[in-house]
């Protein structure tokens, strides 16, 4: 099948990327001819594992090109993915203005049947506007319009996106053309081969709130856990225990309840915020969203509070902090909405100093926060007299660290972790205090 994918992004790369190799042939549009060329030379903007070797792959054997001629692309593809960003705006709701524009673009060049497939997270009723906007850019050339219009919302996890698109849990298609869902049904059919109750048809609207649904409800639990991780703490309990008990509820299930810093990349707040907006536009408070998001935020000033408590009110200035980890999540080097820079900012603020090692990140986030702080390029010179290490992101390899190591480079062996990815009764044995969310504080070992 011929696809274009517009818009050069996370979701549409690895849609592109995906669909050209299960052997359709598919080009990929941006108006940024800097990036058309990086692309198309097998350069990736952003890291994503599998992704970069996906591409230049897929280039290599022809199914995959990339260009900035809109045209050619909606010329000779079946199908038309409009993948562009929906930024947040100034009142929370999903700035849409990208969408539509190519909307218009579209159907300037509409010369025949084309299905239209909006991929970028919209609020309910997005998919009716570019509708629209399509119909009458088509009318106002003389034509009668001729194209079906679908929603399907991606549901890709930063850090496992190209392995949640190749083997997904489910694809909704919301539309209300049989011929339209048919079409897309074939289209999606050998990434669920085994089991193809995984596609889901709806109508738009439908589709359109499952994605927002979706990372609401997951946010949510997010948003409980470190909210209890704060009674246990009060009470002298142990979060670690207190999920296992409700874990095992296989109404409630182990997923997704861990606390931490909070969650932050381009989905989750995006998202949680554009619900509220679009709701209040209906007359409808979601009040328990709300709360989600401001837990969320919270949760940053409390772990810097945290840092402050150790130490006592006023005692930062002079100190350095090592931070380990920049990144939202570990296995990208997105740094939208990252926790990190809340709680680096929180440290600066009360007379820290920084220093910060990512894997990956450091260049995303050096381009994206005017923070004055140091960075590293390897984990252990980043502690070298430091008086603590603040564990923030959840990178593999931070979760079998040299303790030795550490405690030479430390001023003092103290460690903050913000993702409770250490063990509490290595760390008191090996003679390090261990302060983490939720859990009772291990202090060195006599």
């Amino acid at each position: 099948m011929k696809i274009a994918i517009i818009g050069t992004g996370y979701v549409g790369l690895v849609t592109g990327a995906c669909f050209a190799h299960m052997g359709n042939q598919v080009i990929c549009v941006d108006i940024d001819e800097a990036k058309i060329k990086e692309l198309s030379e097998g350069r990736l903007p952003i890291f994503e594992p599998g992704l970069k070797e996906l591409i230049n792959e897929n280039l290599r054997d022809g199914r995959l090109t990339f260009t900035t001629d809109t045209s050619e692309a909606v010329a000779g593809s079946e199908f038309i993915f409009i993948a562009v960003g929906t930024p947040e705006g100034e009142d929370g709701s999903a700035d849409t203005q990208h969408l539509l524009h190519v909307a218009e673009t579209v159907g300037a060049q509409l010369d025949g049947y084309r299905i239209i497939v909006v991929k970028s997270t919209v609020p309910p009723g997005a998919g009716e506007k570019v509708r629209g906007v399509i119909r009458e850019a088509v009318k106002s050339r003389g034509l009668e319009p001729d194209f079906d219009m679908v929603s399907n919302p991606e549901f890709l996890k930063a850090g496992h996106a190209v392995a949640d698109f190749l083997n997904p849990d489910r694809i909704v298609i919301g539309a209300d053309s049989q011929k339209a869902i048919e079409r897309m049904r074939r289209l999606y059919l050998p990434f669920c081969k085994t089991d193809e109750s995984k596609i889901l048809i709806m109508d738009m609207p439908s589709a359109e709130l499952t994605k927002y649904a979706a990372n609401a409800m997951l946010a949510t639990r997010i948003s409980f856990m470190n909210e209890m991780a704060s009674m246990c703490e009060a009470l002298g309990a142990n979060v670690d225990q207190l999920r296992a008990g409700i874990g095992s509820d296989q109404r409630i299930g182990r997923r997704y309840l861990f606390p931490g810093v909070g969650y932050g990349g381009s989905c989750f707040p995006k998202d949680i915020r554009a619900l509220i907006a679009s709701a209040e536009s209906l007359g409808i408070d979601l009040n328990l969203l709300r709360a989600v998001d401001q837990v969320n935020q919270r949760q940053r000033v409390r772990f810097v509070k945290k840092i402050e408590a150790h130490y006592g009110v006023g005692q930062l200035p002079g100190k350095t902090f090592a931070i380990w980890g920049l990144s939202f999540k570990p296995n990208t080097d997105d740094v939208r909405e990252t926790p990190a820079a809340s709680i680096i900012a929180g440290l600066l603020k009360a007379g820290a100093s920084v220093r910060a090692y990512d894997p990956v990140a450091v260049e995303s986030y050096r381009r994206t926060y005017a923070q004055p702080i140091e960075y590293s390029d390897d984990m252990y010179a980043c502690l070298e007299q430091a008086a603590a290490l603040v564990l923030i992101t959840d990178w593999h390899h931070f979760r079998r660290p040299d303790l030795a190591r550490m405690k030479a480079a430390l001023l003092k062996p103290i460690i903050f972790d913000g993702r409770n990815q250490l063990e509490p009764d290595h760390l008191q044995g090996s003679g390090f205090t261990y302060i983490s969310i939720g859990r009772p504080t291990r202090e060195q070992a006599p």
